[in-house]
C-alpha cells in the first residue's frame, strides 16, 4: 500500500449517541473497540496537525433518535470535536449530498480521506462509495467502524460481523482501500506504509 500523504483528512461519520442508545436497548453490534480506535485516529491526526472533519446526521424522520433535538444527535464523547474542527451536518446517508464536504476537501487540497464511523453499511459505506466515485483516495478503517445485526429479506438474522465484512469486501479495491487503525497511526507516526 502507498504511504499516507500529508494531504490526508480524517472524516468521522455519525459518531453519535443514538448508536450507543440502540446498543443499550439490546441491539448487537460488532467491533467493540471501534470507538476507542476512532479516538486513537483522532488523537493521531490532531497530534500531526492534520485536518479532521466531523459529520453529524440530523434526521428529518419524526421518530428518529438522530433528530437534532434528541440526545442521540449528540457526539460520543471520545469523538467530540474541538474548537476549529469542522462539523458538517447531513440529512441523508452520503456526507457529500446537501453539504459542502466536497468543496472543503478540494479547497483544502485533501485528496486522501481516512474514513471511520457508524454504521459501516449505511452512512460510512455510502460516503466511502461516493468519495471513490469523486476521485478521492479513500482509506476505510475497518476496525474503526461498526454496524448491527440485520434481518434479511428471508427473515434470517445476519450477524453484524457478516454485514460489516461484506460491506468492506464490496468497497475494497474499487471504492477504497481497507486499512486498520494500527496501520494509519503507524503511518502518521513514522511515515511508513498504511
Amino acid at each position: 500500500m502507498a504511504t499516507l500523504p500529508n494531504d490526508a483528512a480524517l472524516i468521522l461519520i455519525d459518531v453519535q449517541m443514538a448508536f450507543v442508545e440502540w446498543e443499550r436497548t439490546g441491539l448487537r453490534r460488532n467491533n467493540p473497540q471501534a470507538v476507542d480506535n476512532i479516538a486513537r485516529l483522532l488523537g493521531a491526526f490532531r497530534d500531526r496537525g492534520l485536518s479532521v472533519i466531523h459529520v453529524r446526521h440530523a434526521s428529518t424522520e419524526p421518530d428518529s433518535a438522530l433528530r437534532p433535538e434528541r440526545s442521540g444527535y449528540q457526539p460520543i464523547e471520545q469523538a467530540r470535536e474541538r474548537d476549529g474542527e469542522a462539523v458538517i451536518v447531513k440529512h441523508v446517508n452520503s456526507s457529500f449530498i446537501g453539504t459542502d464536504l466536497e468543496r472543503r476537501l478540494r479547497d483544502g487540497g485533501h485528496r486522501t480521506l481516512v474514513v471511520a464511523g457508524i454504521t459501516t453499511n449505511h452512512c460510512v459505506e455510502t460516503t466511502t462509495r461516493m468519495a471513490g466515485n469523486l476521485g478521492f483516495d479513500a482509506r476505510l478503517v475497518a476496525d474503526a467502524c461498526y454496524t448491527f445485526d440485520r434481518v434479511g429479506l428471508d427473515g434470517k438474522v445476519h450477524s453484524a460481523e457478516a454485514v460489516h465484512d461484506m460491506t468492506l469486501t464490496n468497497l475494497n479495491g474499487e471504492f477504497a482501500s481497507i486499512v486498520t487503525t494500527d496501520a494509519i497511526v503507524a503511518a502518521l507516526a513514522e511515515n511508513i506504509a498504511a
